[in-house]
């Protein structure tokens, strides 16, 4: 399977951190289906200088590019506004 890190920012505006919260369960409920279908490497938020999550940086993997594609098109977060400024690259965990 092909691997991809996903590092996402958050938008900036003040109704930014409501929109992560009100898409965050369904953001959630994603993920759970990724990983159990072993899509899910490893996830979580990034903070910024308050503590406040402000992004979002994933690791999963795909069958395909087009696989990848069609998570990401449907992911709760993009859908939902929360994240606006997103880098997509592919990725290798190291075997340590």
């Amino acid at each position: 399977m092909q691997q991809y890190v996903v590092i996402a920012r958050d938008g900036q505006d003040p109704k930014a951190f409501e929109r992560r919260m009100t898409v965050r369960p369904k953001h959630f409920e994603g993920a759970r289906k990724l990983k159990a279908n072993n899509n899910f490497i490893i996830g979580g938020a990034i903070l910024n200088e308050k503590g406040m999550m402000s992004g979002s940086v994933m690791v999963v993997q795909f069958e395909s590019d087009e696989a990848m594609k069609e998570w990401f098109d449907n992911e709760p977060y993009l859908k939902g506004g929360v994240w606006e400024n997103v880098e997509i690259k592919p990725f290798k965990v190291a075997d340590v």
